[in-house]
């Protein structure tokens, strides 16, 4: 062979030879015939597309190993492709939720947001009222609720709440498993600390973005607050439904009493309807905010918050949401408050209680007399709506029912309403009419009157003749009034008016005597108060005092009046012309057996609204009664519905109290007289205080405007 490579008769070597002999195997010849020749390995020779390169089985397996080395190769290829897409995916989930984060302020600079302050409104006797802002509830902090209230929101919504660190990678697991399986569970995805975060910095969108910045937050709020802290923020922040934001305000809302007087069972009421406050409202779907509550008992037990023997017992006895009685008047009254409390305190910063001057028996009372005399007459008298004012005599608010459904009209009627109180504001023109000089015993002739195409008419379409001031107030004359009026002049009714509280703008024309000025219910009521305290004019007030949480006093009233406007000897006239209406005059009906009471019926002409007014020592009150669209009723007149309104309230309202005489007693004046029908009733029961000797108490010297008068009816 070396001869032949010497003479370069050199042969190719064949890797399928006919001897069978294989690469190797030649390899392995030519260096064992030239040793110290290097290793020489011949290419092989290309094969034909069309054939196949055929493995020989035989010499060691050689086509085995290139199989071996095509499946290591494709598992390399996958597994770095794989590192290289997941290295891609890493990045992109990266920048995605770095330009998300970025959407938030600055880490340094986060606060949490102050809960909008909540205004609490309690009665007099410090029961609550309402609850005004845009939370429904004040703040409360975990110290003062039962232990099992917080615990119950943690075993159904984070059982793991005490052990993350604001995501629960296990939680997520599980939840995820859960909705996998299709079963229903226990558990959320979120925790308690994400919620938290979503409810203070968040919207209510279902995004990735969003759930991106709330997993941020929560890790903030984690790394922030104390788990302690984060839960009483989640408690006073959570949504309830029904308007109530916190737990407090819930407990107020569904069960009318504080957080911090709830059971096992309306704990878990509460913890259970957070999940969806519309579907599971226990005052909306009892039956399902039922169920809901039963697995958060059996949550609440199984991990050992509470016993099994108090989670039977919670079972056994389950939350009950008191009904609802009433129309919810006491909104009308809340609402008021909030109307004139920036006039007291300005912007409200936080938390406040305010004190008012209601009288929760009296409100109640006032609302169910209303509502159920138009729910029995008032379809068939085409009478819709009412009002009813109470006050002390100096002023404060007792009961103010401004409609009769706040559910179905807001509008307060009481003192937002401006409607002409017809034949009830009568008494400031005799009023005027004293000051200048008449009495009750003065006469007026009642009889037809024209003035400048002006012809008022009484109700019964009857005359009586010459008459008593006295008479005429008791039946409510209405040509004696236009007679007056037009003497007094207008501008001093008006004057007159304003000066009792009436702060509408009056047309000082001569139809003002019948009352065809609009005023508000709470402005007759307290004008009429200046003839039930001895004639000091007041300012209706209804809030006391208005503390912050932390018990500092911002407003408390001062005792402060207007002073005298009306002389002791004119009041007396006008609260003995006062008493004969209610004993033997239009209100007659509703007198209050021992006490000295006063009033005064209203009807507008077309009957579109209709009042009755009147006072005793202890309460001033006012009832409206009419339509909002101003439509006519069917005859309504002060002394039917409205009369039949005050004297049940009154009655309610004085039983048991024992009487108290009118400041101003009552006039003395002669006890007989020629003229007319008769002098004025005076309360037997209470004798009048007594007068200076003088003889013109029988007889009183005719003013200088009264002279023309007797001299044409007595020939001068």
């Amino acid at each position: 062979m070396n001869d032949r490579i010497k003479r370069g008769e050199r042969r190719e070597p064949s890797f399928d030879d006919e001897s069978g002999a294989s690469r190797d195997d030649f390899d392995m010849r030519v260096s064992d015939d030239d040793r110290p020749l290097h290793r020489h390995r011949a290419a092989p020779r290309p094969q034909p597309r069309s054939q196949p390169v055929r493995n020989k089985r035989s010499g060691g397996g050689g086509g085995g190993k290139r199989r071996g080395r095509r499946r290591r190769s494709l598992l390399g290829g996958l597994f770095y492709w794989t590192m290289v897409l997941g290295l891609w995916c890493a990045i992109g989930l990266g920048g995605f939720i770095a330009y998300h984060a970025s959407q938030l302020p600055p880490i340094d600079q986060l606060t949490v947001p102050k809960r909008p302050p909540n205004i609490a409104i309690l009665a007099a006797d410090g029961s609550l009222l309402a609850n005004r802002g845009e939370t429904g509830g004040r703040t409360i902090t975990i110290g003062e609720i039962p232990p099992y209230l917080p615990r119950a929101f943690v075993a159904i919504e984070d059982r793991r709440f005490y052990e993350h660190f604001g995501i629960d990678p296990i939680g997520i697991s599980r939840a995820l498993v859960t909705n996998l399986r299709g079963r229903g569970g226990v558990q959320g995805g979120s925790t308690l600390t994400q919620q938290l975060a979503k409810n203070l910095f968040l919207t209510q969108e279902r995004t990735a973005a969003r759930k991106i910045q709330e997993a941020i937050l929560a890790l903030w709020l984690e790394r922030t607050y104390t788990k302690d802290q984060i839960l009483e923020l989640y408690l006073n922040r959570v949504y309830f439904g029904s308007g109530a934001y916190g737990v407090e305000a819930a407990a107020q809302r569904y069960f009318n009493k504080s957080a911090r007087s709830v059971t096992i069972a309306e704990a878990a009421m509460l913890a259970g309807l957070v999940q969806a406050p519309s579907r599971l409202a226990p005052n909306r779907n009892p039956d399902l905010a039922e169920k809901r509550a039963q697995l958060v008992i059996a949550a609440m037990a199984d991990q050992g918050f509470i016993t099994q023997a108090a989670a039977k017992t919670a079972l056994t006895a389950p939350a009950e949401v008191p009904e609802r009685v009433g129309a919810g008047s006491v909104n009308y009254a809340a609402d008021y408050v909030m109307d004139v409390l920036d006039d007291f305190i300005g912007a409200v910063e936080g938390d406040v209680t305010v004190l008012t001057t209601l009288d929760t028996k009296l409100q109640s009372s006032a609302e169910t007399i209303l509502v159920d005399a138009l729910s029995a007459q008032g379809a068939k008298l085409n009478a819709s709506q009412g009002a009813v004012v109470s006050l002390a005599p100096d002023g404060a608010i007792r009961a103010l029912i401004g409609g009769r459904d706040y559910t179905k009209s807001q509008f307060n009627r009481a003192t937002a309403a401006r409607r002409q109180p017809g034949s009830s504001f009568k008494p400031f023109v005799y009023l005027t009419a004293m000051e200048k000089g008449m009495t009750p015993d003065t006469i007026r002739d009642d009889s037809p009157v024209s003035i400048k195409g002006w012809e008022p008419e009484n109700y019964s379409r009857t005359f009586r003749g010459p008459v008593t001031l006295a008479t005429a107030m008791q039946h409510s004359l209405n040509t004696v009034s236009a007679r007056l009026i037009q003497e007094v002049t207008p501008k001093e009714v008006v004057r007159t008016a304003q000066r009792l509280g009436i702060s509408s703008a009056l047309q000082p024309n001569l139809s003002l005597a019948l009352g065809t000025s609009e005023v508000t219910p709470l402005e007759m009521t307290a004008a009429y108060a200046t003839f039930a305290n001895g004639g000091q004019s007041v300012l209706p007030y209804v809030i006391r005092e208005v503390r912050q949480t932390s018990g500092k006093v911002v407003y408390a009233r001062k005792a402060a009046g207007l002073g005298q406007v009306i002389q002791p000897q004119y009041l007396a006239m006008m609260d003995t012309m006062f008493n004969g209406v209610m004993n033997g005059g239009t209100g007659s009906k509703f007198n209050i057996p021992g006490w000295q009471v006063g009033g005064k019926s209203g009807t507008t002409q077309d009957y579109g609204d209709a009042w009755f007014v009147g006072f005793t020592a202890k309460l001033v009150t006012a009832v409206w009664v009419g339509n909002d669209d101003n439509s006519k009723m069917k005859r309504v007149t002060g002394a039917g519905l409205p009369g039949e309104i005050w004297g049940k309230y009154m009655k309610a309202a004085h039983a048991g109290a024992q009487p108290i005489p009118l400041p101003g007693g009552f006039w003395q004046g002669a006890p007989k007289t020629i003229f007319g029908d008769g002098a004025p009733v005076a309360d037997a029961g209470t004798p009048a205080p007594a007068q200076p000797a003088s003889s013109d108490r029988a007889w009183v010297k005719p003013a200088p405007q009264e002279r023309n008068f007797f001299e044409r009816l007595f020939g001068g």
